[in-house]
């Protein structure tokens, strides 16, 4: 698609990004939909999780009726409204929310437990005692699929260039085995084939939309 000039950065940059209207399109953490002023939805793909996503915990040294104190991860607005929710609604308890930091997990000790996300969560795995994973919390409270990202536009996108861009989603999809290889055997200190064909789910199906509008509705409470 040489009509797409693509843009790197972490879910809570692209976030910032379309809301200063300096991208079109972006995947971005689904908590940032309604700041937006004119959203939409342009793939039939996201980044969602049927059940365990691996990549979303919070991660502790204590079982969840000892956490006092949870540091929240400042990469996605997403996974830190979900944990919010779930301490909340599912595990039903109150705890001092702490701003994270570069050196959050350094901190996770004692009854402080801390959210972290992405790639240091799947390093985290086999580090911490007891690991609450945030999108099978979600499933066991709502029984829904959870939706982390989609591609969402801040103004209308022609329909001949949203089926090019799902085509080239479906393409990458069709070639996971592939992407998996070119990642740095460093980075493999989780079975990636595992976490992008069973951890995550990438269809935005019914169900995923289901799951979004209740997340969003959820957020949306006074």
């Amino acid at each position: 698609m040489d009509q797409v000039e693509l843009v790197k950065a972490y879910p809570a940059q692209i976030a910032q990004s379309l809301l200063e209207d300096s991208i079109d399109i972006g995947l971005v953490p689904v908590a940032v939909i309604p700041l937006l002023k004119d959203p939409h939805y342009i793939s039939a793909y996201c980044i969602g999780a049927e059940q365990a996503v691996a990549s979303v915990a919070i991660f502790s040294e204590v079982p969840m009726d000892q956490i006092e104190k949870v540091y929240l991860d400042h990469q996605s607005r997403t996974s830190v409204q979900l944990a919010r929710l779930m301490m909340e609604l599912y595990w039903e308890k109150e705890v001092e929310w702490l701003e994270a930091d570069p050196d959050n997990i350094n901190k996770i000790g004692g009854t402080t437990a801390g959210v972290i996300i992405g790639d240091r969560a799947l390093v985290a795995q086999n580090k911490f005692a007891y690991v609450y994973d945030l999108a099978s919390a979600w499933h066991k409270y709502t029984g829904l699929p959870f939706v982390f990202a989609t591609w969402v536009a801040n103004k209308p996108i022609p329909e001949d260039f949203i089926k090019q861009f799902d085509a080239a989603n479906a393409y990458g999809l069709n070639h996971l085995d592939e992407v998996i290889a070119g990642i740095g055997q460093e980075e493999k200190v989780y079975d990636l084939k595992k976490y992008y064909t069973q951890n995550i789910s990438y269809e935005f199906t019914e169900a995923k939309k289901q799951g979004l509008s209740l997340f969003l509705k959820l957020l949306s409470r006074p």
